[in-house]
């Protein structure tokens, strides 16, 4: 039901630029085979329903806003129940009903005006009303999308975006106006901000050696060399972050993204293309580009391969190239910095007849700045589709782990993690922590104080075990589950005081559970602060980690001596004594040994980096990265959100149905998991592999010839020296021996034997975390 805010369509006049001319009267939305949409119609509003192939049915709802029937709005009358409104509202998990609901409408009782569309029905709105009108699917697999038009009697007027701050002073500020392209040159090392200014407005860019244009040769950015040098669909910032040329040089380099979806795939628009869609002398980015390149002494194109900033595309099961609107928001940009003297162009894209551009064309912005000034590397996270957006930074930690050579990636929570070190490598990590110690940051965790009377009851209710059975000094490791049971997150919770908790899980949405949680139990004396940023982390795993803390850990009488902290217990200490940094201690880890995990102030970091490095030296410490993790994490049998859980998986499912505490008090999904419980439908196993290749996380396991599950995460375990996996698999085939097999994805289609076992695959009775 998501409405397109669409301006222009099938029908508009043509503007004397090939541009569908602008008219913010006019609203376009897409009526999708097999779907439903409704919009809100006022008085005097002119509608049209197209269909573009002519003769196909569809249903047809109104009701006003007290959720009467309303059907002589349009000049309609009903002839039979809304069959297929009523189907399409309950295979949608409820959130169309819900949205009808809210306005009164009987879904179970609504009848439906049945139209046929050859191709056009048109009316004008006697009244205010709002129409639902639902498609039946075709079966025809091109089948195109009806449109919806409204011309609106009164409307509505779009405000002037305001331009984000300036990063730095500028040395340049251009505004490429809708429709149009620009072209400016930059030195190397300067930085090359690109704003869309008021949100789903996408914009090519194009660059060229311009050393090299000045010697005749024409050598620009070219899609195919840097997907090829990268790896990747497009670059980001961080370590794929360049473009290249077709000498393989690197031209460009992402330095921040506040969108995260771009696209290297598709020309930009061209002429042919909006021929070929019934749209002559439609102006196009490539004539636009054509035009401003020409005097640079570079040849036209016919259609100009880019850099096509904003757009949505990616390719489907099929793979097939699919776009919709983009998703960046007024004020989103790209920061590149040049790696060469460069001639450059962009342009505000003029696709106004499709959702490339959320079907309005609109301004883009670029500014220019100097290499003199510095930008921090950076992508954006959005916690939640409404919040603005957090840029990606180093932790406390994060000057320390550079120092040591270590490749850096975005850690998906608004830090950036190590993911190897130059030096040492995923192996030599990952067997400093079997045999010695190895220390890791994992400050991404996110992290929330929860204070005040109703503290315990706000818990209670979140997590899935049993809080009044967890002490002051305690922490538990818990699933946390929506009302059907399915595991939202999974986190650690510690218990500080009678009325005060620690949560910290691995999503920002875990605030928007809490505080929702304590709305709907009414629990008004309870407080959430956000952590995160107060509370920065090193994990500190191994068998020498006990000894290497207890030399740095000093603890007050009151607290336990970190000699004596046992397994899933924190302190409160400092370090170097009395009068030293403060932190908490907790005994936990996510590798599988024995382990620590050290809380700090970020600007105690680098002190507590150092201790811990210092007194680590006389026991053959190392750090850690993100690619030796994931060995340790898998042999160990822990699970990871996006792998093992986080597509409605129960906890049974995911493996930690230990987590769940039935027979204690309420909490969100408990009815739910009762039921799950009982009735289980898959299981989480391990399986070990013969040859040496390990598969991928989605990768099909298979009974002969039935899919029975699927592999959550693998890899070649040291400690096996085979490669193992973690999968989900149905219960009837998750007996301990059971012989599978797991069918690649990619590749060949090729099979790999497999047999059920056990987890965890390392230390199956945890004797070393325990110890």
């Amino acid at each position: 039901m998501a409405a397109i805010d669409a301006i222009a369509g099938p029908g508009a006049p043509l503007a004397s630029d090939g541009l569908l001319a602008v008219r913010r009267e006019r609203e376009s939305f897409w009526v999708r085979p097999g779907g439903a949409t409704a919009v809100a119609l006022r008085g005097d509003d002119r509608v049209e329903l197209v269909d573009p192939q002519g003769g196909r049915a569809v249903e047809v709802t109104l009701i006003d806003h007290a959720g009467v029937e309303a059907f002589d709005a349009l000049g309609l009358a009903p002839d039979g129940p809304a069959g297929l409104l009523r189907a399409l509202a309950g295979s949608d998990g409820g959130a169309f009903a819900r949205t009808l609901h809210a306005g009164g409408a009987d879904l179970h009782a609504a009848r439906s005006a049945r139209l046929t569309l050859d191709p056009v029905f048109a009316a004008v709105a006697a009244r205010d009303a709002v129409l639902v009108v639902a498609a039946p699917e075709t079966g025809e697999p091109d089948a195109p999308d009806l449109l919806l038009q409204l011309h609106r009697a009164a409307p509505a007027v779009r405000e002037e975006a305001e331009l984000p701050p300036p990063l730095a002073e500028p040395r340049l500020e251009l505004r490429v106006d809708a429709a149009t392209a620009r072209d400016y040159t930059v030195q190397a090392g300067e930085y090359i901000q690109i704003i869309d200014v008021a949100g789903r407005q996408c914009s090519d860019f194009v660059a060229f050696a311009r050393g090299k244009l000045e010697d005749g040769i024409e050598r620009g950015l070219d899609a195919t060399a840097t997907r090829s040098m990268t790896g990747r669909a497009y670059p980001e910032p961080g370590l794929r972050g360049k473009f290249f040329d077709t000498d393989l040089l690197p031209l460009i380099e992402v330095v921040q993204d506040t969108v995260g979806r771009h696209d290297t795939f598709a020309l930009a628009c061209t002429a042919r293309y909006y021929e070929d869609l019934g749209y002559p002398g439609h102006v196009n980015c490539t004539d636009n580009f054509n035009g401003v390149l020409a005097p640079w002494g570079i040849a036209p194109r016919g259609g100009w391969p880019a850099l096509n900033l904003f757009y949505n595309t990616a390719f489907d099961a099929s793979h097939l190239l699919v776009g919709d609107e983009p998703w960046s928001r007024p004020g989103d940009h790209v920061l590149l910095r040049a790696l060469d003297d460069l001639v450059c162009a962009s342009s505000a894209c003029p696709d106004d007849i499709d959702p490339s551009n959320g079907w309005e064309v609109t301004d883009v912005h670029v500014r220019v700045y100097r290499p003199e000034h510095r930008f921090s590397v950076a992508i954006a996270h959005r916690p939640d589709i409404e919040l603005p957006p957090r840029m990606t930074t180093d932790s406390a930690f994060g000057a320390r782990v550079r120092a040591l050579g270590a490749d850096m990636t975005d850690g998906g929570g608004g830090f950036w993690l190590p993911e190897r070190f130059h030096g040492h490598g995923a192996t030599a990590e990952y067997l400093a922590c079997r045999e010695r110690v190895a220390v890791m940051d994992l400050s991404q965790l996110r992290k929330w104080e929860v204070v005040g009377p109703d503290a315990e009851t706000l818990i209670q209710r979140t997590i899935t075990r049993d809080a009044r059975r967890i002490a002051v000094g305690q922490v538990s490791y818990t699933a946390v589950c929506d009302e059907t049971g399915a595991m939202v997150d999974d986190a650690t919770v510690f218990r500080l005081g009678q009325d005060n908790w620690r949560f910290i899980g691995g999503c920002d949405t875990d605030e928007l559970v809490l505080r929702e949680t304590a709305e709907r139990h009414g629990l008004e004396r309870v407080w959430i602060k956000a952590a995160t940023d107060d509370l920065h982390n090193l994990a500190i795993q191994g068998p020498r980690s006990r000894d290497l803390l207890t030399s740095v850990v000093w603890s007050s009488p009151t607290q336990p001596d970190l000699a004596d902290l046992r397994w899933f217990r924190f302190l409160v200490g400092r370090i170097g004594g009395p009068q030293g940094v403060p932190v908490v201690v907790s005994r936990t880890g996510y590798t599988g040994e024995l382990g620590y995990e050290v809380f700090c102030h970020p600007r105690d970091g680098e002190a507590v980096w150092d201790a811990v490095l210092d007194a680590g030296a006389d026991h053959g410490i190392a750090p850690l990265g993100l690619d030796a993790l994931e060995l340790l994490r898998v042999e160990a049998g822990l699970i990871l959100a996006g792998h093992e859980f986080g597509n409605g998986e129960d906890p049974y499912e995911a493996g930690i149905g230990f987590t769940v505490a039935l027979d204690g008090e309420d909490f969100t999904g408990r009815d739910a998991l009762i039921e799950r419980r009982d009735h289980p439908r898959e299981q989480l196993v391990g399986l070990l592999l013969d040859g040496g290749e390990a598969p991928a996380h989605g990768d099909a396991v298979l009974a002969g010839r039935r899919d029975v599950g699927v592999v959550t995460s693998a890899v070649v375990s040291p400690h096996r020296r085979a490669p193992v996996a973690l999968a989900r698999v149905a219960v009837q085939h998750a007996n301990d021996g059971a012989a599978l097999t797991v069918q690649r994805a990619e590749g060949r289609r090729r099979t790999l034997d497999a047999t059920v076992t056990a987890v965890p695959f390392y230390d199956p009775d945890k004797r070393r975390p325990r110890a």
